[in-house]
């Protein structure tokens, strides 16, 4: 081969060398481009996933927003936000309030054990019963005069809710269902929380005549529609001007009715009757 073949041989071996490496780079760069871009894309899905994980987490649940809502008020009923429900003959003269929790263990015990006496005095007019529900069972507490919402469950909330329902139905619904909610039957165990469910809280309404298979009542529960009403009533709970602070708590002109101790609510017959005959007298 001659000189001038080979220098020419050179000349192009060395262009095309150039024009390979000039490909590789445009390559090379159109990938860094892509990879930046998806990069970026996935950034940014991930910021809105996240975002979005942050709206979702920081709207408020059911039970917050049912604050914000109007009270729709059970029938017998009286007072702000129909809050106030005295039972009974209008002609007793005296009132027995009685503070509960729906979920509240002693609260069955007491209706198990003193319940039936409490309502043949009732039925035989000697006093008017005043209800006050309360939910902290649920972990709601009392902030300058707000219900907060906790964190141990709904089932005050719903239950209260449910019997608001039943008020609406009669006086006479809600004390047979409030009777049956406290039953060892379907009163649950403290931390199970099942009267956060609508239908068990229906089939325990279907042991009250009034109740089964009503179902304007059973639509109440399942819209919910004395949710409000059940945290109004709740605030007036944390808000009580007799100094209750526990449950059952039994009240009768100011004072608390209290057992053979002086201290704790009447646990039984005995000490019921002894404590109410005074408070009557008084």
């Amino acid at each position: 081969m001659s000189n001038r073949n080979s220098q020419a041989a050179k000349t192009a071996a060395r262009e095309r060398l150039r024009l390979e490496r000039e490909r590789q780079a445009k390559k090379a760069k159109i990938k860094r481009q892509v990879i930046v871009a998806c990069t970026v894309v996935g950034v940014l899905a991930a910021a809105g996933g996240i975002g979005y994980a942050v709206v979702q987490a920081n709207k408020p649940g059911h039970w917050e927003a049912v604050l914000d809502e109007k009270v729709v008020a059970p029938a017998n009923t009286t007072g702000t936000n129909g809050t106030t429900v005295v039972l009974g003959d209008s002609k007793a003269t005296k009132t027995l309030k009685l503070y509960e929790d729906p979920r509240c263990p002693v609260c069955a015990q007491f209706e198990q054990t003193v319940g039936s006496t409490v309502k043949k005095d009732y039925d035989d007019g000697k006093f008017k019963i005043e209800y006050i529900g309360g939910t902290f069972l649920d972990g709601d507490t009392d902030g300058d005069g707000k219900v907060k919402i906790g964190s141990r469950g709904e089932g005050s909330k719903n239950a209260l809710s449910a019997l608001g329902a039943a008020l609406n139905v009669s006086p006479e619904a809600f004390l047979e269902y409030k009777t049956a909610l406290y039953s060892a039957k379907y009163h649950p165990d403290e931390s199970d929380d099942k009267f956060k469910s609508d239908d068990y809280l229906i089939k325990v309404a279907d042991t009250v005549s009034a109740l089964k298979g009503n179902t304007t009542f059973q639509n109440a529960v399942k819209n919910g529609t004395y949710d409000a009403w059940a945290m109004a009533m709740s605030n007036t709970f944390n808000t009580n001007k007799d100094g209750v602070n526990g449950t059952p708590s039994l009240v009768m002109d100011g004072k608390k009715l209290t057992g053979s101790d002086g201290q704790n609510t009447p646990m039984t017959v005995a000490d019921f009757n002894t404590a109410i005959d005074a408070a009557l007298k008084a």
